[in-house]
């Protein structure tokens, strides 16, 4: 089997899972948490989870939570995806809103800059 599919098709399941256990057990009356990217190593050993966060969210607290959760969202993972070794999660904030909304400011400034 190709090796560079493995890793996308188990990324995905992980996203899927991940995503479905944020929405029912970490979503807060003030904010949004979105899984954007799932990583997976080459291996299958390692996640790389990065994650948009909404709204009013204390984002220390909210840190401090996912690495508090890490066997909780382990064991979940593994019972829905099947694999051999159940991977490691390293959390990542998403940079691309912030890298995004820089862009636009780009933009914008070379249009007012046109004028």
């Amino acid at each position: 089997m190709d090796s560079g599919r493995r890793p996308k098709r188990v990324a995905h399941l992980v996203q899927e899972t991940l995503s479905r256990i944020f929405l029912e057990e970490f979503q807060g009356d003030t904010g949004l948490i979105t899984v954007t990217q799932v990583e997976m190593s080459a291996d299958l050993q390692t996640a790389h989870v990065y994650l948009s966060l909404f709204g009013e969210i204390e984002e220390q607290a909210l840190w401090e939570r996912l690495e508090k959760s890490k066997g909780y969202l382990r064991r979940s993972i593994a019972s829905e995806v099947k694999l051999r070794y159940n991977p490691s999660l390293v959390f990542h904030r998403d940079p691309s809103p912030e890298y995004e909304s820089r862009i636009d400011q780009l933009i914008k400034r070379l249009k007012d800059d046109e004028k």
